[in-house]
């Protein structure tokens, strides 16, 4: 099943991918890598420091024109916004259910032929000493890889980094993925 959403509306798409590309090279950012051509994944966005990060890597999706999805909490999708708040790529999730928030991402991943979603490991622009793993489970759980992107703030650059693949070993594998971020400055170096 195919989710519509903003990046499925051909007009709209076209004109924040140039706008975005504009904006982009106006404030000095590029962007370096590209997304897989696999049609599941989990792109996990680092270090998360600032506001301007969700901005910056609104306008590299749009840019790159990759429908990506995020979570949130039911309550952000009331009547009559819900449908607004999916068409922007939001993926409701019921905190009070007894299953917990991997199983239901899982359970998405699962339903849906395509489905690719951003999440930041930090959960908070906050200096972090250790990330949550939500991610790695939900990626884990639904046998889909993980692309590791990054906010580099000393080089403006935001990049779509390689491809890593979960193996199960939770602490192994969150140790390679804090080596492969050891190397980028968030927006805040500070907080990085």
């Amino acid at each position: 099943m195919k989710r519509s959403t903003i990046f499925s509306t051909p007009l709209l798409n076209s004109v924040l991918t140039v706008l975005s590309k504009v904006i982009l090279r106006l404030i000095g950012w590029r962007i370096a890598g590209q997304l897989p051509a696999t049609p599941k994944f989990v792109l996990v966005a680092a270090p998360h420091t600032s506001n301007w990060d969700f901005i910056l890597m609104l306008l590299v999706l749009f840019s790159v024109r990759a429908d990506l999805h995020w979570m949130g909490k039911d309550s952000l999708f009331p009547k009559p916004f819900a449908g607004f708040m999916r068409w922007l790529g939001g993926i409701a999730v019921n905190r009070r259910l007894a299953s917990n928030t991997v199983e239901q991402m899982v359970a998405h991943y699962q339903a849906h032929d395509d489905l690719a979603v951003i999440m930041t490991p930090e959960g908070t622009r906050s200096k972090v000493t250790t990330w949550k793993t939500g991610f790695y489970h939900i990626a884990h759980g639904a046998g889909v890889p993980i692309v590791l992107a990054y906010v580099d703030g000393a080089n403006k650059t935001v990049g779509l980094g390689k491809l890593f693949t979960p193996s199960g070993d939770v602490e192994q594998d969150m140790a390679a993925i804090k080596v492969f971020y050891a190397g980028y400055q968030g927006i805040r170096p500070e907080l990085t």
